[in-house]
């Protein structure tokens, strides 16, 4: 806890099972609350599940941590544990062995000290599609374990962790072809009795902790934590992957066979790519949540030296109260090098008729999904072919809502949709039976849901994608394409490679100088200098000053004409000349430059600035036929010189101009450094003054990509008042 932890008076109430539960609430401090938990699942189990992804109506961000829980859930097959991990665990898991005494779906239930082994019967009778979702399986256990504890007093309790995909095979019928390991495990949920919680949105953090007693018996003053689970290195080096380069290509053609007949409309196989992890987990996860923020990232330690650490873009299932969501995605296509790009890839994939296809038959799988649970006529489509953007990709993407019928609960809308079209295919038994006939090794979590059940019914859980699973100290990371009968082979392969690279890239590059993240923070070239910005009366000035402070400079924003008096009271070490409307005579940007210069001071003109430059040491302008506003453009750099220092030869740029400087009559000191492919000047810089200028805005969006508008501006920072000094000397 922090030094600043605030504590909050405590409340009790009763849950439907007759628990007794006291819950404290402490505040803590804000900045920094979620690291040492991440640091701590390097070595105890539990989990943090965050949100670093945010979209309107959809996605907020948040994060959820829980180390050091007294009680664990788990199952293989139709084998599940309850067991207690420190004395408070074993007065709760007394709680639970009583509630499950003669629980008709236990065949067996077997109690050894700290533990409690249970055997799920068999269906002994037909079920309907309707009651589907109340078989007997390791859910008919957690809902009595829900039921127990069920209150809508509290928000957060609940159970966390990991749901594995075999648990589907529970309801539906597929045969396990696939070799399964004998330390499988299907579900992993912890209940913890002490939880923090960090809402982004107030900037506020805080720590609940937990009480529980029944007839007697209560945790209060028995000693928590517990045994060590730590990750530990592997000497052995993993194949590449469970595929050799063009075998997954293979499958799609052989994909197709199935669709030409109609046994499949479209199917989600995957391939595994494996790791050496020779980083703690608690780097990889920091490094994967920096490389590809998204609504659903998480990392858990499961115990037996195996975690789960995973950026999810997908929910799986969400219900609040009794309404249920999912956001089904599908179609894909690579990030652009830039805004403009990204503009331009999203254009072609909403007019990829396949991507559309794709994402339809979700869509209409998902919507059959909820029909079985939810009131006639509930089931809508929200938000339709939605684009979303990752770090390395672009989604399209679906959101859907219903409300679920009276009678069913949270367990119904989850066990209903597992697992989703979008990891499986449609229809989507066969699709599941198509998968486990021809993927090459077993799905383990990949294709599952993380998340939490919580005690007041509601329920948040992403899909187990974009994760990579640490066992033994090698790294799996799975990744799987949506085929259609349209899908080119080869095609289908680069998106599996493309979709594990992020994971892949994670783990290599855990522990990193940038481990912090990657937004690129302007350096501090600008320490000391004094800037002093024109404002030719433009609607983007004050974008750029903050271009120029996040070099560390000091800047002072003054309208035109400058009093002499703010040359004395600022001592620029450089001049910027700024955008601005109509054309230099309208500003006597002449005045302006006289005084710069016999200031001493560098001069950097932007759009217009660059006209002014261009006139005040002798040139000519010129209109452009068509004026240019608001519109991107690709300059060729001839030279780097100063302003493109670092950058590539081909730049994405904003341009707001119709006049330019020409180019024929520009003075001979100026040395042209860039120029857009028919020739108009987009930069120069004097040959032995300060001075240099562009003819398009470095602070406009149009100019974001690879960061090279704010590179721009911290060489200018850099290097042009250190020739003004030069030249003075």
């Amino acid at each position: 806890m922090t030094l600043d932890a605030r504590t909050e008076a405590g409340e009790q109430y009763v849950t439907l099972g007759g628990i007794t539960v006291a819950r404290q609430r402490t505040s803590v401090a804000y900045e920094g609350a979620i690291e040492p938990y991440v640091d701590r699942l390097d070595r105890r189990r539990g989990a943090v599940f965050s949100s670093n992804y945010e979209y309107p109506g959809r996605y907020t961000r948040w994060d959820t941590a829980i180390v050091d829980p007294p009680l664990v859930i788990s199952s293989s097959g139709r084998l599940m544990r309850v067991e207690a991990l420190n004395p408070r665990g074993s007065v709760l898991l007394d709680f639970i062995a009583e509630a499950l005494e003669n629980h008709e779906d236990v065949a067996e239930a077997q109690r050894d000290g700290d533990r409690l082994d249970l055997t799920i019967a068999m269906p002994n009778r037909a079920f309907t599609e309707e009651e589907r979702s109340r078989m007997p399986t390791v859910f008919s256990v957690l809902r009595t374990v829900v039921a127990l504890f069920k209150s809508d007093e509290d928000s957060d309790l609940g159970l966390y962790g990991a749901f594995g995909y075999d648990l589907a095979f529970q309801f539906d019928p597929v045969t396990e072809v696939l070799p399964r390991a004998a330390d499988r495990r299907d579900l992993v949920l912890y209940l913890p009795d002490e939880i923090l919680m960090v809402d982004h949105y107030s900037a506020a953090a805080y720590v609940e902790r937990y009480e529980f007693q029944k007839d007697g018996r209560t945790t209060a003053g028995l000693e928590g934590g517990g045994s060590d689970h730590p990750f530990t290195t592997s000497e052995r080096i993993p194949p590449r992957g469970d595929h050799r380069p063009g075998e997954y290509a293979e499958l799609v053609r052989s994909a197709k066979q199935k669709f030409m007949r109609g046994d499949l409309f479209e199917v989600v196989p995957g391939q595994t790519f494996y790791e050496r992890a020779d980083r703690p987990p608690s780097q990889i996860s920091r490094r994967l949540k920096a490389i590809n923020p998204s609504p659903y990232s998480f990392f858990i330690n499961l115990g037996e030296n195996e975690f789960l650490i995973g950026a999810s873009p997908e929910m799986f299932v969400r219900v609040n109260g009794r309404r249920v969501e999912t956001c089904p995605i599908s179609g894909t296509i690579r990030r652009g090098d830039d805004a403009i790009s990204d503009s331009e890839q999203i254009l072609k994939l909403l007019n990829s008729k396949k991507d559309e296809s794709e994402l339809t038959m979700c869509s209409d799988v998902d919507r059959n999904d909820k029909s079985r649970v939810c009131e006639p006529g509930s089931v809508r489509v929200i938000g339709r072919r939605q684009i979303e953007m990752y770090s390395r990709l672009i989604h399209t993407v679906d959101h859907i809502e219903g409300r679920l019928r009276e009678g069913m609960d949270a367990f119904d809308a989850f066990l209903s949709h597992a697992w989703a079209v979008t990891v499986t295919g449609a229809p989507k038994l066969w699709a599941m039976r198509f998968i486990e006939q021809n993927e090459k090794s077993p799905r383990a979590w990949y294709g599952g849901a993380i998340g939490m059940v919580h005690f007041n019914g509601d329920l948040n859980t992403g899909l187990t994608l974009r994760t990579i699973r640490l066992k033994d100290g090698i790294a799996e990371v799975r990744a799987g394409a949506t085929l259609l009968y349209d899908s080119n082979p080869e095609e289908e392969e680069a998106e599996t490679e493309l979709k594990a690279s992020a994971m892949l890239a994670a783990i290599r590059e855990a522990g990193t100088p940038n481990d912090a993240g990657t937004e690129r923070t302007a350096a501090g070239v600008g320490e000391g200098l004094r800037v002093l910005l024109v404002d030719h009366e433009d609607s983007f000035v004050h974008t750029l000053a903050n271009y120029f402070r996040q070099t560390g400079a000091t800047v002072s924003t003054v309208r035109t004409p400058v009093p002499a008096e703010i040359f004395e009271r600022v001592d620029p070490d450089l001049v910027v000349l700024s955008p601005g409307p109509g054309n230099p005579g309208d500003f006597d940007c002449k005045a302006t430059i006289r005084a710069a210069r016999g200031h001493g001071a560098a001069v950097f003109g932007v759009c217009l600035g660059l006209q002014a430059l261009a006139e005040a040491y002798g040139g000519e302008l010129r209109t452009l036929h068509v004026p240019v506003h608001g519109k991107p453009s690709r300059i060729r750099v001839s030279k780097p010189g100063i302003i493109f220092s670092g950058l590539p030869g081909e730049v994405t740029v904003g341009r707001y101009h119709s006049i330019f400087a020409d180019p024929v009559r520009l003075p001979r000191d100026f040395e042209v450094t860039a120029e857009t492919e028919d020739g108009i000047v987009m930069a120069f810089e004097h040959r032995s003054e300060p001075v240099a200028a562009v003819q398009f805005h470095p602070e406009s969006i149009m100019s974001l990509g690879g960061a090279a508008g704010m590179r721009m501006i911290e060489n200018v920072v850099a290097h042009l008042p250190r020739r003004a000094r030069e030249k003075a000397a």
